[in-house]
C-alpha cells in the first residue's frame, strides 16, 4: 500500500469535491434555458473522483464516498433512462428523441426547473459517464487480487 504524504494535494482534492459537483449540477440544469451538457458534467465529476483516488488512495476514497459502490446501478439506471427518454415519444406517436412536452404545451416545473425529455436525457448521459468512469477508476485503483498474486509469483 502506498502512503500518501502530500498534505496539500489531499486538502485540495477534498476541497474541490463539493464545488465540482455543484458545477456539474449547474451544467445539467441550465437546460431549461438552453441545451444542457450531461457529458461534460459527468466528466467533471469523474475527474474529481479520479483526483480523490490519486490524492487519498483507494481505501480512503471508498470510505469517504460510499456511493461509489453504486456505480453499476448508476450505469444501468442511466442506460434505462436514456432509452426511456429517447423512445417514450414513440408511445405517443412521435418520432424518437422528440422534445416532450412540445414548446407550445404546458411544462411541469420544480421551482424554476422545467422537466422535459432533453433534461431526462442529459441526466441519463451524466449517470452513464459517472458510473462507467468510477467503475473504471475502481478497477485501475484496486486490481484483482488473483491477477496480482500471479504477477508476483510468476
Amino acid at each position: 500500500m502506498v502512503k500518501r504524504h502530500d498534505i496539500i494535494v489531499r486538502v485540495v482534492a477534498r476541497l474541490l469535491l463539493t464545488p465540482s459537483v455543484v458545477v456539474a449540477a449547474a451544467l445539467i440544469v441550465k437546460e431549461y434555458a438552453e441545451v444542457g451538457d450531461g457529458f461534460s458534467a459527468g466528466m467533471i465529476v469523474s475527474l474529481t473522483v479520479a483526483l480523490q483516488y490519486v490524492a487519498l488512495g483507494t481505501p480512503t476514497v471508498e470510505e469517504v464516498l460510499p456511493l461509489l459502490r453504486l456505480s453499476p446501478a448508476l450505469v444501468i439506471g442511466g442506460a434505462l433512462l436514456a432509452l426511456a427518454s429517447a423512445f417514450f415519444p414513440l408511445a405517443l406517436g412521435k418520432p424518437p428523441f422528440s422534445h416532450l412536452p412540445e414548446p407550445s404545451d404546458h411544462v411541469t416545473t420544480v421551482g424554476t426547473l422545467e422537466l422535459f425529455t432533453p433534461l431526462a436525457f442529459d441526466i441519463a448521459i451524466f449517470s452513464l459517464v459517472v458510473g462507467v468512469m468510477t467503475m473504471m477508476l475502481h478497477q485501475f485503483a484496486s486490481p484483482d487480487e488473483k491477477e496480482t498474486e500471479k504477477e508476483r509469483t510468476g
